[in-house]
């Protein structure tokens, strides 16, 4: 059986001290390892002295647990937790500017987009840009709704994460 058979997504949280080059050496971490980082968002946290890395990667139970103890290593984490061994939340943002034009095709992307719950943040003669958040399946599941004939760009953010109930990573 190939290694890659095992390989599961992984959500990475990690608490990072808010300096310059911090972000550097995460994914460098990575890079000099060959592992690959498929999603990353970063953002300070209630404390300004700290921000929280949320990395998504794929592998197998042992390379992730290798990748967890080299980035406890790192002088500039503080923290690091997988929230995929645990129950927790997961969410995304979606920005997609869509056609729009004529009141039939109008009418029908702002009725998906409020089936999905999402929001027309924008409108012009030509097209509608749309906010969605939710877990990457419904997302997918909104695109492939509109089709790709209709979809003029997509942004999407990256999934934040968080564990559910009182758990808080903090220092």
């Amino acid at each position: 059986m190939n290694n890659h058979d095992n390989a599961k997504r992984h959500i990475i949280s990690i608490l990072i001290e808010n300096e310059a080059g911090a972000l550097s050496r995460v994914a460098g971490l990575f890079s000099a390892r060959g592992y690959n980082i498929e999603a990353l968002t970063v953002a300070a946290t209630e404390d300004p002295s700290l921000s929280r890395m949320t990395l998504v990667s794929k592998g197998t139970d042992e390379i992730i647990e290798q990748i967890l103890k080299q980035l406890n290593k790192l002088i500039d984490v503080v923290k690091v937790l997988d929230l995929t061994q645990g129950d927790h939340i997961e969410r995304e943002l979606l920005l997609v500017k869509v056609r729009a034009v004529g009141h039939e095709q109008r009418q029908e992307v702002y009725r998906l987009a409020d089936v999905f719950r999402g929001h027309v943040i924008d409108i012009t003669e030509n097209s509608y840009t749309i906010e969605l958040t939710g877990d990457g399946k419904k997302l997918d599941a909104f695109l492939a709704t509109l089709g790709e004939s209709q979809i003029l760009e997509t942004v999407r953010g990256g999934p934040s994460g968080i564990s559910r109930g009182d758990k808080a990573m903090h220092t």
